[in-house]
């Protein structure tokens, strides 16, 4: 096998990254780029390593997602780096956003969970864009009658935004005080109505196409 510097493997490894469609894993390096040379896994992970540090302080960092390495641009700089751009950044609806975040924060979980949590039907429209952006997937099926789905969260979720495992999600501190608050006054709405004896239907969320920005 042909031999290569330190320096050399380096600058192998930043080209290599940089050019690449997505997000390179250790072993996707070895099997490409790194086929022919004699290059350890722990030689390998030590130029990894320093290329972070080499790029901490620029405005272009090298960041270990769930998926691979991969570059991005500091987060600090995005108001300006966002005026390069014509077109806006996506917007999603409050329906999906919470959606996705119950699918992080309690996978493996159904749709009728999600449903139960929120107080409405979890538009279908919803699940559709998640799943085309492969945010989230199927994983399994509860054993319980009719056997729903278990969805959880993907690696490209996750590398789309930024992180390297769940265990970096922000905390879900603020997540559960906002959930007891929104069932308190739904318990205190519940028992102000003396005549409503039975559980409304279900309200399925006003979500259509357009409500999702691609």
């Amino acid at each position: 096998m042909m031999k290569i510097s330190d320096a050399q493997l380096k600058q192998l490894l930043e080209a290599a990254i940089f050019v690449a469609e997505g997000p390179l894993s250790e072993q996707k390096l070895q099997d490409t780029v790194l086929q022919e040379l004699n290059v350890s896994q722990r030689r390998l992970q030590k130029a990894l390593d320093e290329l972070m540090l080499d790029y901490r302080p620029r405005g272009i960092n090298l960041l270990k997602l769930a998926s691979g390495y991969r570059f991005v641009s500091m987060d600090s700089l995005s108001p300006w780096l966002s005026k390069l751009w014509q077109e806006q950044a996506p917007r999603y609806s409050r329906a999906m956003l919470e959606t996705l975040a119950l699918i992080a924060y309690r996978q493996p979980i159904t749709r009728g969970e999600i449903e139960d949590i929120r107080g409405v039907s979890v538009s279908s429209n919803i699940i559709k864009t998640l799943s085309e952006r492969d945010w989230i997937k199927v994983i399994g099926h509860k054993e319980v009658p009719g056997r729903p789905a278990l969805y959880a969260t993907t690696k490209a979720f996750l590398d789309y935004f930024a992180l390297s495992s769940l265990e970096q999600l922000p905390s879900t501190g603020l997540f559960e005080h906002q959930e007891a608050d929104h069932m308190g006054e739904t318990e205190s709405a519940v028992a102000q109505s003396d005549t409503q004896s039975k559980r409304q239907p279900m309200v399925e969320d006003d979500q259509s196409d357009t409500d999702l920005l691609h």
